[in-house]
């Protein structure tokens, strides 16, 4: 695990040290699973993009790939 060294404004350290002693936890936790929700919301959804897109084609996929390999 890499530690880090993040400057935040004051508000937002009061708001998370409200959070942290609400819920008992430590703050480390706290933000560990902030950043987490964070990259989780904010990831590429690439494989929901591009899955089925050859499922309505009439063509083969394997017969189009060997077809623009043989330019080659």
């Amino acid at each position: 695990m890499s530690r880090i060294l993040v400057d935040i404004p004051d508000s937002q350290l009061a708001e998370l040290t409200q959070i942290v002693d609400s819920q008992q936890r430590p703050r480390a936790v706290v933000i560990r699973e902030a950043i987490a929700a964070y990259i989780a919301q904010h990831r590429p959804e690439h494989d929901a993009e591009v899955f089925g897109l050859w499922k309505k084609k009439k063509v083969d996929g394997l017969a189009y790939q060997k077809e623009l390999r043989s330019e080659w």
